[in-house]
């Protein structure tokens, strides 16, 4: 949970390392956006990344067919795409990114749901000139693009990735209350801490959720943790260094604070709930388990003692508990931590992202 009494020193660290290891790292100049996936037909934005790999793989294999936006159709780091098993019959991917409004539409035409799934983090904030104009364009005009390209091509539902970043920052929390559904971060406490991605989560998500109280299109939202497990993708991604740098010892010290985390496998198969059960509606968190750091890297050390892992654990960032309840109910079912953990190192070993 955050409170109001942490610091902004705190803060800020806790910002810094966000932006570093949540699930939707992208390039702020050109994010893309939508995976559009239909049984008929469905869409997905980002087609590419980690976790939209894993929900068209997912798609895929339940018979969807599946549009999917991304940059650059023939670039090698989609390829694993291509090679998805009924990917040659029912995958089309569209040259496409989020600013744009007629690619977009060419995507998202013939689609009867669709998945907004991409959204931008910058791998180094200080390098973004003006990163709040830049993310708040990405996060929101992209969202916007999204619904009203969906509005104009009749699409029925439409289930956008948000994130506990859009949850997490409301300093009027209850003390000791897992944060639910009901919790906002909070626009001015962005603002005045400087927290540009947490407050353009936070705008798009809601935007997207009042679009949808005035239009004919169904609008879920869902609010990933910080997301874990194995790769198809060939880059690495945020949240996978994040957990690779306990292996690593990118990280000489680490905060004592706690951290939420959900399995991307489990995270596709969530969209995909939320997507065909029509009594799914408004927002949904989507987080499994909370752990502390320091519990996290014995966790690992206990499997894998062979690896470099931080070597110290530092009191004062703010904790947070997320709960699942409203996702569980809807018939949501997780895997154990161990097997997330266990499943990624194989993976990252796989690939060779774990030589020293």
């Amino acid at each position: 949970m955050v409170h109001g009494t942490d610091s902004l020193e705190n803060l800020q660290l806790f910002k810094t390392e966000l932006l570093d290891y949540e699930g939707f790292r992208d390039d702020v100049s050109g994010c893309t956006g939508v995976f559009h996936v239909a049984c008929p037909e469905s869409g997905i934005s980002g087609a590419g990344g980690y976790l939209a790999s894993w929900l068209v793989k997912l798609l895929l294999s339940k018979g969807y067919v599946v549009h999917g936006t991304v940059r650059d159709p023939s670039d090698e780091k989609n390829a694993h795409l291509l090679k998805l098993e009924n990917a040659r019959e029912n995958l089309k991917l569209f040259k496409t990114d989020l600013l744009d409004y007629e690619g977009l539409s060419a995507a998202i035409t013939g689609c009867a749901g669709v998945f907004h799934v991409a959204c931008p983090i910058p791998t180094d904030p200080a390098s973004i000139r003006n990163p709040k104009d830049k993310l708040l364009e990405a996060a929101v005009t992209g969202t916007r693009n999204v619904l009203n390209a969906c509005s104009i091509a009749k699409v029925k539902k439409v289930i956008s990735v948000s994130s506990i970043a859009a949850v997490m920052l409301n300093p009027n929390w209850p003390k000791e209350q897992a944060m639910n559904e009901e919790s906002w971060s909070d626009f001015e406490f962005c603002k005045a801490n400087e927290q540009w991605y947490f407050l353009a989560k936070t705008i798009a998500e809601k935007e997207a959720l009042e679009y949808g109280k005035t239009s004919s299109l169904k609008i879920v939202t869902i609010c990933p943790s910080i997301i874990i497990g194995p790769l198809l993708q060939p880059t690495m991604n945020s949240s996978s260094l994040y957990l690779l740098s306990y292996l690593k010892g990118g990280l000489e010290t680490l905060d004592s604070g706690t951290r939420s985390f959900v399995d991307v496998r489990d995270t596709a198969k969530a969209l995909l709930l939320i997507y065909e059960k029509d009594e799914a509606e408004g927002r949904y968190i989507c987080s499994s388990h909370d752990i502390t750091t320091q519990d996290l890297a014995e966790k690992l050390k206990a499997m894998y003692p062979h690896y470099n892992y931080p070597k110290s654990f530092a009191g004062g960032m703010p904790s947070m508990d997320m709960s699942s309840k409203k996702l569980l109910t809807l018939g949501w079912k997780y895997r154990s931590l161990e097997e997330s953990l266990v499943d990624a190192v194989k993976n990252y070993e796989e690939r060779g992202d774990l030589a020293m």
